[in-house]
């Protein structure tokens, strides 16, 4: 291997782990714990993500999270652009290696959040086009159902079309399909309960559970 090849291969793993770092820090836990909210593992579903932050009753530590979750994404894209001149390949494996961070953050045992945030962030600095695409699906679904997991679930499925659509290379079509494919996997408990019709719609507090009998 020519010392060109080894640099190239050299930066490819660079901008791959430093994505990974990069996802992993876990946003939603460091802003309830300055916060002064807790831990948000002991809180709702123990996920870290924005949604679960939000179940703390803080809008703002929320509002942080998904900022960091998503800016996190878009930061390991945008630095990788910069050291490889936006390579396709170099982009599609910061933006996959920050999903993951945030999936299996090395500093949480490998336990994270659901990834939906840092899918946007990602996305949107990798191929625009695509996560604006991805959002308004989102929003459409979301103003329709009222179920957040559904407008998710349905704007990551499509992603990888409207990859193919607006003629993104083909790393990143792949991204899009690494990620659909592990947000299903994150969402399989949502799933369930959309199949049986329990999934809470926006806005709505889920039922209390009964009292018990004098």
């Amino acid at each position: 291997m020519d010392s060109l090849a080894q640099a190239a291969v050299m930066t490819l793993g660079l901008v791959t782990a430093g994505g990974y770092l990069l996802g992993s820090i876990p946003f939603g836990l460091i802003a309830t714990r300055l916060g002064g909210a807790g831990d948000i593992r002991e809180v709702g579903s123990g996920n870290i993500g924005a949604t679960n932050v939000l179940r703390t009753g803080r809008k703002d530590l929320a509002a942080l999270t998904l900022i960091g979750d998503s800016g996190k994404g878009a930061l390991a894209v945008l630095l990788a652009g910069l050291l490889t001149n936006w390579t396709p390949l170099a982009i599609a494996l910061a933006a996959g290696a920050a999903f993951t961070g945030h999936l299996f953050p090395v500093w949480l045992k490998f336990r994270g959040g659901k990834g939906v945030a840092t899918f946007y962030g990602t996305l949107l600095a990798a191929a625009w086009p695509v996560g604006l695409l991805a959002a308004v699906t989102w929003l459409a679904m979301a103003a329709l159902f009222r179920i957040s997991s559904l407008a998710a679930l349905t704007a990551v499925a499509l992603a990888p079309l409207f990859s193919l659509a607006t003629e993104q290379p083909h790393p990143v079509t792949v991204l899009c399909v690494f990620m659909a494919v592990l947000v299903f996997i994150r969402h399989r408990d949502n799933i369930g309960r959309l199949i049986k019709g329990q999934e809470p719609r926006i806005g709505k507090k889920p039922p209390a559970p009964p009292e018990p009998s004098a």
